[in-house]
């Protein structure tokens, strides 16, 4: 669990999407491009990370995680940097970002998902909320890294900095640390490491039987519109707070209210999920965006907005392999969860545009907010539809009874 949080530090979000706000203004200073524009290329990378990703997780059901993510944290890192080669053409620079998509679609919570998943089940959500919050640590300290880069050294020089950093921290993290647990994990008299009642355990469902059913349609539609309203916030934060004139260091270090609360949330949610039925957590914390759209909208208190933000940004990541384990069982656990990684991936495409185009048109972000509030609304109700688990927590029969319990093992993933 080690190499899978310190993983996330430098995975695609905080080094691409919670980013890429800072480099809005030095873009538009130096090429002329407007804010719709350069949130565009997120969308893009968005969009190519979404077609990828389901292929990606399928290799990694048939090849492991381990030997699929080595060679994928080298392409982004190196996509990354490339970004640094931008010429004065927005669509060398959107090709640079879908790029980033592509190459770099494994370097995100899939793989690191797929192997918590793997040696955790009642303690699952907690688990999977200690590896998701390397996201928000990160989402707290690439973006002062990024503007430090920035501001001594230019934004080409920066995009350097985070391809290097993430080579730097994900592949020996990989490397050293990663691992999956193996059909051999039994106790010495051979007895299966399951309890009884996991005899009568239904068998995990197939691809094509998972997209046939409703349940699958309504998480994958809860993820597209929560995606939406948190990245699009995010990578507008920026661009909103000097709008009202904090200067951009300022703007930037408020975003490690943003890192911090969405690690917080993905603890505090992860830690629930294993105690509350998830979609009554995940209702709670896809409501507090409507708080923090008005807070960010208003004079009240954007911290406030943002740490709202925040919480519910730490949530949705960890929902998606909670629920893909708990309702479609783990056999196909790297393609499914890819699937609905691939619609989270796509909102977070839409809402930094819908953020931009709203700015360039409107010359206001307040249009885009209140799409936003009942986007919110939509998810939520989708998610409180889902009805019960289709394989909930197995029970536990004391050590030394036929099982190991919570192998020491499980720390190195």
């Amino acid at each position: 669990m080690f190499g899978a949080t310190l993983s996330m530090l430098v995975a695609q979000g905080p080094v691409i999407l919670y980013t890429l706000g800072l480099f809005i203004k030095p873009l538009n200073q130096e090429f002329g491009w407007d804010r719709a524009s350069i949130s565009a290329a997120g969308g893009v990378a968005a969009i190519f990370s979404a077609m990828t990703i389901p292929f990606v997780g399928s290799l990694m059901d048939r090849w492991g995680v381990r030997t699929v993510l080595l060679p994928i944290v080298v392409l982004c890192a190196s996509s990354v940097a490339l970004i640094a080669l931008t010429p004065a053409s927005i669509i060398v620079f959107m090709l640079f970002f879908a790029m980033t998509g592509v190459l770099g679609s494994g370097q995100g919570p899939l793989g690191y998902a797929k192997c918590v998943s793997a040696w955790f089940d009642d303690r699952r959500g907690l688990a999977l909320g200690i590896t998701m919050s390397g996201i928000g640590l990160g989402a707290a300290l690439v973006p002062q890294y990024t503007q430090f880069l920035i501001g001594n050294f230019g934004w080409r020089v920066a995009y350097l900095g985070l391809g290097l950093l993430t080579l730097m921290v994900a592949f020996p993290a990989v490397f050293l640390f990663i691992r999956e647990p193996t059909k051999a994990m039994t106790v010495a008299d051979d007895v299966p490491a399951q309890s009884p009642a996991s005899q009568d355990r239904l068998p995990d469902l197939e691809v094509r039987e998972v997209l046939g059913g409703r349940q699958f349609w309504l998480i994958a539609c809860a993820l597209l519109l929560v995606s939406t309203v948190t990245q699009g916030l995010v990578v507008h934060t920026v661009p909103l707070l000097t709008d009202k004139g904090y200067s951009p260091e300022s703007a930037a270090a408020l975003m490690v209210a943003v890192g911090l609360s969405t690690m917080v949330g993905r603890l505090l949610s992860g830690y629930l999920v294993d105690r509350i039925f998830a979609p009554f957590v995940a209702a709670f914390f896809f409501l507090l965006p409507c708080l923090g759209i008005y807070l960010l909208g208003s004079t009240v208190s954007p911290v406030a907005g943002i740490i709202s933000l925040g919480l519910a940004s730490g949530t949705e990541i960890d929902m998606i392999g909670f629920l893909t384990s708990r309702y479609f069982g783990m056999k196909r656990f790297g393609q499914l969860y890819g699937y609905l990684f691939a619609s989270f991936v796509i909102g977070s495409a839409i809402g930094p545009l819908m953020m931009g185009l709203a700015f360039e048109r409107l010359h206001s972000y307040e249009p885009a907010l209140w799409m936003f509030g009942a986007f919110m609304l939509i998810a939520t109700a989708a998610i409180l539809s889902l009805g019960p688990y289709r394989y909930p927590a197995e029970e536990k029969i004391p050590a030394g009874a036929g099982r190991v319990v919570d192998a020491p093992a499980a720390e190195r993933a």
